[in-house]
């Protein structure tokens, strides 16, 4: 059977993967993407839609930023509407030691270029009426919104598409291999396709991957705990979330223009990459609902009209993996967000497409290396086989 070639293959058609394509396909290069389902059908198509800078670790921000200005040109870029609502992101909090994380955070936070408000007390209900007395304080993003995750990276694959890349959905990739000066990919079918660079963006798959070039990871799959009420009258612009340490109280919410609200966070559910799914447990969405009604008493009677969840990808120093391998030239990483790579994707697409054209990348990454990973594996392996 005859191999594709073409100059770069990337394997993931989420919301990284059709990003890194369109910014490749701007670029000139020729691009394939190969998605095992549809685009957008996992982790990038369930998740809460949420475009949120505030709360990320400080070196993320630089790509949050530069991810913020491709979804505020999404629908002229995309020639398509991913309902970007650029109406805020407003944190909040019950505890005394997280208010003095909110102005510690906001204070660094400014150096990156994100300029947060943080109200305390009778400050915040004024802001927000509807808000339960046990918040304290409350840090707001004005820039920052959400958008529907539904349609995004299909969007962006679209987009690609016009722009001369080739998309090709249901194709499960089994096997990668460097092949002399590039790579060999294999399909379930037995199909072939030959590049000279490999993106891999195969979210919670990602590691089946990259385990063939040497570079395992300890990734696990879990599901977000998804759900949408019925519609009522639009008076929450800013989407909101609880910042905590208590897992339980981290719940979320936005509110869309027709109005239904969508609810998310708790402790995530079980999922299956063997399988592609994922659940939300009953145990889950009640004391999700609890913590609703916790943060906003007027929730409390909606009705739940839809659950949902998906398959994640989770590190466990929470931090995703970005750029190029530690151990093959022209093997590139996106992977890995942890339930919150929605906001990035673009950023990180743009700079994948940036680091695979010229060999550089104007925002620094090692903080997203793999070889984080691989280095320590490679110890533990060294030490296991001395003693």
């Amino acid at each position: 059977m005859s191999a594709t070639h073409t100059d770069v293959i990337v394997i993931g058609g989420g919301i990284v993967g059709t990003a890194t394509a369109f910014f490749l396909s701007r670029r000139a290069r020729s691009v394939m993407l190969l998605e095992r389902g549809l685009t957008g059908q996992q982790a990038s198509g369930v998740n809460f839609g949420g475009i949120r800078r505030q709360g990320r670790a400080l070196h993320q921000l630089p790509i949050a930023n530069r991810a913020l200005v491709t979804w505020r040109n999404a629908a002229h870029w995309l020639q398509h509407d991913v309902e970007f609502l650029p109406a805020g992101h407003t944190r909040v909090c019950y505890h005394e030691q997280d208010v003095e994380t909110f102005e510690h955070y906001a204070r660094e936070a400014r150096v990156f270029g994100l300029d947060l408000e943080v109200l305390r007390g009778r400050e915040v209900f004024a802001r927000f009426p509807l808000l339960g007395r046990k918040v304290l304080a409350a840090s707001i993003s004005p820039l920052d919104g959400h958008a529907n995750p539904r349609v995004a990276a299909p969007a962006f694959a679209r987009a690609a598409a016009r722009l001369g890349a080739q998309i090709r959905e249901n194709v499960a990739v089994t096997l990668v291999e460097r092949d002399g000066g590039g790579f060999r990919v294999e399909d379930a079918n037995g199909r072939v396709y030959r590049c000279e660079r490999l993106v891999i963006c195969a979210g919670a798959w990602a590691n089946r991957l990259s385990a063939q070039f040497g570079e395992p990871v300890p990734l696990d799959a879990h599901g977000p705990q998804m759900a949408v009420t019925e519609p009522v009258p639009y008076v929450f612009g800013s989407s909101m979330g609880v910042y905590t340490h208590v897992k339980a109280e981290s719940v979320y919410f936005r509110q869309i223009p027709r109005g239904n609200i969508i609810l998310g966070g708790g402790p995530p559910g079980p999922a299956d990459i063997d399988t592609c799914r994922a659940a939300v447990t009953p145990l889950n969405m009640v004391r999700q609902m609890a913590q609703f009604r916790r943060l906003v008493p007027a929730l409390a009677p909606l009705h739940v009209i839809r659950t949902w969840s998906g398959v994640e990808g989770y590190l466990p120093d929470g931090e995703p993996i970005i750029g190029a391998s530690a151990a093959v030239d022209g093997l590139y990483y996106g992977f890995g967000f942890c339930g919150a790579g929605f906001q990035l994707g673009p950023g990180v697409g743009e700079t994948l497409a940036e680091l695979v054209d010229t060999g550089t990348s104007a925002i620094a990454l090692d903080a997203f290396s793999i070889d984080r990973f691989t280095k320590r594996a490679a110890t533990a392996f060294k030490t296991a086989g001395a003693s």
